[in-house]
Order: C-alpha cells, then sequence, then structure tokens
C-alpha cells in the first residue's frame, strides 16, 4: 500500500512539470509570434553587416 501511494505522487510530480513545461512552451510561441516581423528585421539586417 505505501509503495501505492508513493508512486502515485511521483506520477502528480511528473504531471505538475509536464505542465509547466508546456505552459512555458506556449508563452514562448506566443512572445515569438507578437514579436514577429520585428525579429525578422533584425535577423536581416544582422545577416546584411556579416
Amino acid at each position: 500500500m505505501l509503495k501505492k501511494v508513493l508512486s502515485q505522487k511521483h506520477g502528480q510530480g511528473m504531471v505538475e512539470y509536464g505542465l509547466i513545461v508546456a505552459t512555458i512552451a506556449v508563452a514562448a510561441v506566443v512572445a515569438f509570434q507578437a514579436m514577429g516581423s520585428g525579429l525578422v528585421g533584425v535577423l536581416e539586417s544582422i545577416t546584411a553587416a556579416l
């Protein structure tokens, strides 16, 4: 019974970490989309300077 309880807590922790990672990934995608063309312009100017 103790092993079952401990394994459930471990699984719960892994799910929480997965949700945190998914939230960070969604936030990163939204941030990159918001920067959009401005970021492309900066990268093009850097490429042209090289």
